[in-house]
């Protein structure tokens, strides 16, 4: 046995368990934020009139709601405690996807003024309406709108969820495992999206899309009673001992630290724009801001594409097992974030170097989506698995990203600088989302070619073309900012 595993032997590993509320957690993040994409095209867009144009807004508007929110949530997560903070964050988010389900009914009641119907009532009201020529504007509008309501709401409460998650995974885990511990609960976000292609569109078809929000939001309210049980800080638990208190602080004793002073005397904080002030914090933010708007593209886009270019809906048998396979496979996530704790405990290498060397490998495998419209042209398996790969190269770069803050910032900024690479991420998503959706419509109005695709697959076909390319040049300006391992101390 290594001198290492018999000064640690005998430890709780509670901190697994701690992870594992995170990951319910951003599953149910991950679910609410489905069940839109989910639904739209089938059965939300009909009732209402949208276009793709009207989606690309509305997703483009979420986008920067939590971006914004992203840049202020950190720093609020950072006062109120991982706890609070938390629970906050997704009773906000779970109410906000709650509220989608009435939009129907108040897009009725703002063009009748009846507001006393039910889900139904709405849909045959709305119907009517729109058989007379300008109310199809009308009700499009309204609805969008209200839907944008909701949207924000969602994008507030969502914004707490990562800078929560990072901080108590700085809080619970040494440097050396979180790169692994953020992988396991950022794939929380794969598997709410496994679930919900089979979960939402069933709902949506058999008891109306209103009730896939009600019903899969409802499902943070329940995670918040068991989180009010669970979660102590780790010098705080009666489920930590001693000696799994002493891994988890092992850094500040290696870097000779007092642990005992450091539990009792709270960090001084760094303020948002001393934080912009750090090459650091910059070096996050374009670790965020391409790739976040490439996987937010293909969370919200996957199903319009599998229904736009091979003409599958969400709800029919191989749209769902398109979907379904498409987050599979970017489960390989898992695995693949521990490639940094392998670099750093067989190589010798520091936290920083490990993750650089694995983030570079990650950004090569979004290249193969350069053939992945090509490729669609012999089975529409082909883009999928090629989407799921680029998928899965995502999560495992964004979990080192995540990693990077914890690395080299203070506890006590470690949610303020996680939102500020929120920020950015959402502000490339908001970009990727709106231009990708006017795309689409000018791309089927005009039948646009683009190397050798015509009309709406030429305009995917740009997409993967930006999507493929935007990790390693992500990569590159990361290095040239910080190329080596800095420690901020405040």
């Amino acid at each position: 046995m290594s001198d290492s595993s018999q000064q640690y032997s005998g430890m709780t590993r509670y901190r697994w368990v701690i992870c594992s509320m995170l990951f319910l957690a951003t599953a149910i993040n991950y679910m609410d934020r489905q069940v839109l994409s989910l639904t739209w095209k089938d059965f939300i867009a009909p009732e209402f009139g949208w276009n793709d144009t009207d989606y690309g807004i509305i997703t483009g508007c979420f986008s920067i709601v939590y971006a914004i929110s992203m840049l202020l949530i950190g720093k609020v997560i950072d006062k109120l405690g991982a706890r609070r903070g938390y629970l906050w964050a997704i009773g906000f988010w779970s109410a906000g996807a709650c509220l989608h389900a009435f939009c129907g009914i108040a897009t009725n009641g703002i063009l009748t003024g009846t507001w006393l119907v039910g889900f139904e009532g709405a849909k045959e009201s709305l119907a009517t309406l729109q058989v007379v020529g300008d109310t199809v504007w009308t009700v499009s509008t309204v609805s969008v709108y209200l839907f944008l309501a909701a949207r924000c709401v969602l994008a507030i409460g969502e914004s707490g969820n990562f800078p929560a998650a990072i901080k108590i995974t700085a809080e619970y885990f040494p440097k050396k495992d979180r790169g692994f511990a953020t992988s396991v609960f950022n794939s929380g976000a794969q598997i709410g999206a496994l679930l919900a292609p089979f979960v939402i569109p069933l709902l949506a078809r058999y008891y109306g899309w209103e009730m896939s929000f009600l019903l899969v939001g409802a499902i943070g309210f329940i995670w918040m009673g068991v989180w009010v049980y669970v979660y102590d800080a780790p010098q705080e638990s009666k489920h930590v001992n001693a000696k799994e208190l002493a891994y988890i602080e092992q850094d500040a004793a290696e870097e000779g630290q007092a642990t005992e002073k450091a539990a009792a005397k709270k960090e001084k904080g760094i303020s948002i724009w001393k934080c912009f002030t750090y090459r650091q914090t910059w070096a996050v933010v374009a670790g965020r801001f391409l790739p976040d708007g490439v996987w937010w593209f293909f969370l919200f886009w996957a199903p319009a594409y599998v229904r736009d270019v091979y003409g599958y809906s969400s709800d029919s048998t191989t749209g769902m097992l398109l979907i379904f396979t498409l987050y599979l496979i970017s489960m390989l996530s898992i695995p693949g974030g521990y490639l940094p704790t392998w670099f750093i405990n067989r190589l010798g290498m520091n936290p920083y170097a490990g993750r650089m060397r694995a983030m570079l490998i990650y950004a090569f495998f979004p290249l193969i989506g350069l053939i992945a419209q090509p490729m669609g042209a012999w089975s529409y398996w082909y883009p999928i698995i090629i989407i799921g790969i680029i998928g899965a190269a995502h999560q495992s770069w964004s979990a080192n990203v995540y990693s990077v803050v914890g690395d080299m910032f203070p506890k006590s900024a470690v949610a303020t600088v996680t939102g500020i690479g929120g920020m950015s991420g959402g502000i490339g998503c908001l970009l990727f989302n709106m231009c990708s959706g006017m795309l689409f419509t000018y791309s089927k109005e005009t039948q646009m070619d683009f190397m050798g695709f015509k009309g709406i697959e030429a305009g995917y076909m740009i997409v993967f073309v930006v999507a493929s390319l935007a990790y390693l040049l992500s990569w590159i300006i990361i290095k040239l900012l910080v190329p080596r391992y800095q420690l901020i101390k405040e």
